[in-house]
C-alpha cells in the first residue's frame, strides 16, 4: 500500500476507460437502435473537482457514444477519445502531445483493451469488478465496480494525498 500511496503524490494526469469504469458496462438498447448508458454523479463530481484543480484528465473509449462526449465535456473533460481500438497508440500520442511522463498517469481500466496502456503508466489502477489480467497488472483495485463511484474513490485518494480535497478553491463555482 505505501507504493501505493506514494505513487499518489507524483499524479498530474488521470486516465479512464469508459465501459466498465465511468459506467457499469451496461448498455441499453431501444427498439429503434438508440444506445445509452448510466454514470455514477458521485465519479461526475469527482471528475469536474480533478479537471479545476488542474489535472488533466482524459478518456479512451472503444466506445462513439454521442452521450458519452455530452457527459464528459459537461464535466470539463475535453480530452475525449472516442473509438480506439488501440488505446496504446492513443495514449501514448496523447501523453506526447501534452508534454506528461508516463510515471505521472493514473490509468483505470477494466477489461483486455486496456492492459497495453495500463502497463505503460505509473498508476494502474481498476474497479473491484475488473477482469483478473486487469487486476493482475493494478496497482490498486477499488472496492468499488466499475459504474458505481469507483472513478471517484482514485480521485479522491489523489486530491487527498496533494492537498486539493476540501481546497477552499477548488469548490469556487
Amino acid at each position: 500500500m505505501e507504493s501505493f500511496l506514494s505513487k499518489l503524490k507524483e499524479i498530474t494526469t488521470l486516465v479512464f476507460d469508459v465501459d466498465g469504469v465511468l459506467t457499469d458496462g451496461s448498455i441499453f438498447v431501444t427498439e429503434e437502435g438508440l444506445q445509452s448508458r448510466v454514470f455514477n454523479i458521485k465519479d461526475g463530481y469527482a471528475i469536474q473537482l480533478a479537471v479545476k484543480c488542474g489535472y488533466n484528465v482524459c478518456t479512451v473509449s472503444g466506445s462513439r457514444s454521442k452521450s458519452q462526449l455530452y457527459r464528459l465535456n459537461s464535466l470539463g473533460v475535453k480530452d475525449v477519445y472516442m473509438g480506439i481500438h488501440t488505446k496504446i497508440d492513443k495514449l501514448k500520442f496523447y501523453l506526447e502531445e501534452k508534454s506528461i511522463r508516463s510515471e505521472n498517469v493514473l490509468y483505470m481500466g477494466d477489461d483486455i483493451p486496456d492492459l497495453e496502456a495500463m502497463q505503460y503508466v505509473g498508476l494502474p489502477v481498476c474497479p473491484a469488478d475488473a477482469v483478473e489480467e486487469i487486476k493482475a497488472v493494478s496497482k490498486y483495485v477499488s472496492p468499488i465496480a466499475g459504474g458505481r463511484g469507483c472513478a471517484r474513490d482514485v480521485i479522491e485518494k489523489v486530491l487527498k494525498i496533494q492537498g486539493k480535497w476540501l481546497n477552499e478553491g477548488a469548490y469556487s463555482w
